[in-house]
């Protein structure tokens, strides 16, 4: 993200989750501290371990669905058409349809799918340039921060940025194998947290050029750091380094953040590390900024996970509030000084959001509050 960049309007927000269609929806459920995992319909899991997972039951499986509607909950927000022939849309995503896919094979259907998601938003919205990143579980924060640099660029007026992913068979049964156990909820940064469930997700946001809308928040940075020191272990030296670079390039401290959305996935290596991460940034003592984390009532929703946040980022700044870390009794060691939400009033002129993904492969914005 181009390091002159003071700030671009977030216009409009969309999201869509196991708690809610709205971006209202969804942030009201979560201050509430409601969202559980529930026995997975979309698949058998009878050879498992692991049985539950946070899915969109209406309509079910189907993530370009959950991506329009999204898409077009910002749009409208934002006050424009829908009509995004001369728009620019970025679509971060981990899985893309991978889920389409697996039904065909098990189907017996030999159509190839389509990874992008092009083509419906073509149908939909008349959307004319679009871009589908599969970047972990980053993706969608990458082309957040693209979408930054359209803009800064002067390549564009305005770009939206939306994040969608679901549950497949392959990646759940992965994480069946990979965990030690089964969990059946999500407790992030908790000692006795089992491991992360996944979940189905799609966000967007409109962003804009200064003075071209009314801003509901504005993204003022994107730090993008790959060390690409594991296949799927993440380094607290990374995870530090990319909220450090985030803070420079908006030309702010660490000491004015004043909320982080963390990623909080309820793994014990992921978690560890982020805690060391935003210890080391925000210091041990506990006087840092207030930590909240969604993942206990959301899941985690992959690529689509960043932009999520963002957008529950922007609702916090914009009214105040701030969703409980549902799930988290006894923190973790490396988390033992830093200060976690359990909801209710907060005021921060800044808030972050982390995103962290295979391979080193790790973002953070930072928001402010419109003017």
């Amino acid at each position: 993200m181009n390091d002159a960049v003071t700030g671009w309007p977030i216009a409009g927000t969309g999201a869509v989750s196991s708690v809610g269609a709205t971006t209202a929806e969804v942030f009201t459920a979560l201050c509430a501290g409601r969202g559980a995992p529930r026995p997975v319909r979309a698949f058998d899991t009878a050879r498992l371990r692991t049985r539950h997972a946070y899915e969109i039951t209406d309509p079910p499986q189907q993530p370009a669905a959950w991506l329009c509607r999204a898409v077009a909950e910002a749009l409208a927000q934002a006050g424009m058409p829908d009509d995004l022939c001369d728009v620019p849309v970025l679509v971060g995503t981990a899985l893309r349809d991978l889920r389409g896919a697996e039904r065909d094979w098990t189907e017996g259907r030999s159509a190839p799918p389509d990874p992008h998601f092009g083509r419906i938003l073509r149908d939909r919205f008349g959307a004319c340039d679009t871009h589908t990143f599969a970047g972990a579980c980053s993706a969608s924060l990458y082309a957040l921060a693209l979408a930054a640099d359209l803009l800064a660029a002067g390549r564009a007026d305005t770009v939206v940025v939306a994040g969608v992913d679901t549950i497949t068979a392959s990646m759940y049964a992965l994480l069946d194998r990979a965990q030690p156990g089964a969990p059946r909820e999500v407790r992030p940064f908790d000692r006795d947290s089992g491991g992360q469930l996944l979940g189905d997700g799609a966000a967007a946001v409109v962003l804009r050029r200064p003075g071209t809308a009314p801003a509901r928040a504005v993204l003022h940075s994107v730090g993008l750091y790959c060390d690409a020191g594991h296949v799927t272990a993440p380094s607290a030296d990374g995870l530090a380094a990319a909220q450090r670079q985030a803070h420079d390039r908006a030309g702010i401290t660490a000491r004015d953040v004043g909320l982080v959305l963390a990623q909080g996935t309820g793994s014990p290596h992921n978690d560890r590390a982020e805690a060391q991460a935003l210890a080391r940034v925000f210091g041990p003592e506990g006087d840092g900024p207030l930590i909240a984390a969604v993942e206990g009532m959301t899941g985690h929703t992959s690529g689509c996970s960043g932009l999520l946040n963002t957008v529950l980022a922007v609702e916090c700044l914009r009214h105040g509030r701030t969703p409980p870390v549902v799930g988290l009794r006894d923190p973790i060691e490396a988390a033992a000084g830093l200060r976690f939400s359990t909801g209710g009033r907060v005021e921060p002129t800044y808030a972050q959001v982390n995103s962290f993904g295979f391979g080193g492969v790790n973002a953070v914005a930072v928001l402010g509050r419109a003017a």
